[in-house]
């Protein structure tokens, strides 16, 4: 039986993610997903009007007058959301938990996916993987996914992302845009990640605490880490520690920034101490400028 008060968090997130939906990204959802899966249909002659960089110049070249690909959109798409439960994903300094952040964000994109009519899966994942909820259309469904996201007992503590990746490829046949949702406090999956992303949209979604990036002048504290439960007692008055502990975490997340770039994915940028819309706004901002030019 699933608890009274997670019942009643679900209904909140439902409210307020549907709110967004309906007046912020009412349209950019569209704008930026719909018409990303597109089918070549036929190869036609250029006709006054068409888009010049439609033109299929090995055809033009062969046969001496201009054509252009005709491609038709893929009526439906699949989004799936993989969402780290590992241990670190339970902290927050500030109002929420990152893995409340990384719920909410799911609400958000997830009803932006049924109002148009596309199906929504999720993957939950440790270092390995705890629950499939397997894609489907509809709100209803929709409330089902927030609900394991918040409610859902992990049994490991750890993070393995590329066991998530590859649990991706093997269980779809088709293309989706898939959102990795995440800390990434962890490496060793850069290649995973890169041969995923050539069959699927991958969106890295980071979610960050801004105590993991600065510690606070509070003298001697009890650091523990989630996953492991190595506890470390730190003199936090140590302004040289302090400094770097700063330098550290900034490297590390510029590292994973280039990787990101790297490999081709995109990321959206979240914390716990700052409101989610904005940063998942100027993503659909950005991929709409991309799809312009």
């Amino acid at each position: 039986m699933i608890p009274k008060e997670i019942l009643k968090k679900v209904k909140q997130i439902q409210i307020r993610s549907s709110r967004l939906v309906n007046d912020v990204l009412a349209g950019e959802y569209v704008s930026v997903f719909k018409g990303r899966g597109m089918e070549f249909e036929e190869v036609r002659e250029y006709q006054m009007g068409d888009d010049i960089r439609s033109i299929d110049w090995n055809v033009t070249a062969r046969l001496g007058h201009p054509y252009i690909k005709r491609f038709s959109e893929e009526r439906e798409l699949t989004i799936m959301f993989l969402v780290d439960l590992s241990s670190s994903g339970k902290f927050g300094s500030v109002t929420q938990f990152k893995n409340e952040i990384a719920t909410e964000a799911c609400a958000l994109l997830a009803l932006s996916a049924v109002r148009n009519n596309d199906k929504v899966g999720l993957i939950l994942f440790t270092d390995r993987i705890e629950k499939f909820v397997p894609p489907k259309k509809g709100k209803t469904h929709v409330l089902r996914l927030i609900r394991e996201v918040l409610y859902f007992k992990p049994e490991r503590k750890g993070t393995d992302i590329s066991v998530a990746l590859e649990y991706l490829i093997k269980i779809t046949k088709r293309k989706t845009v898939s959102f990795l949702m995440s800390d990434f406090l962890t490496s060793d999956f850069e290649r995973t990640l890169r041969i995923t992303n050539k069959r699927h949209d991958m969106i890295a979604v980071s979610i960050t605490d801004p105590r993991e990036l600065e510690l606070p002048n509070v003298g001697f504290i009890k650091l523990k880490d989630a996953e492991t439960g190595e506890i470390k007692l730190v003199d936090t008055s140590d302004q040289k520690l302090r400094r770097e502990f700063c330098r550290q975490n900034a490297k590390n997340r510029e590292e994973r920034k280039k990787m990101f770039r790297g490999v081709g994915v995109d990321m959206i940028d979240l914390r716990t101490d700052s409101s989610y819309v904005e940063p998942i706004m100027n993503f659909f901002r950005m991929r709409e400028r991309r799809l312009k030019y």
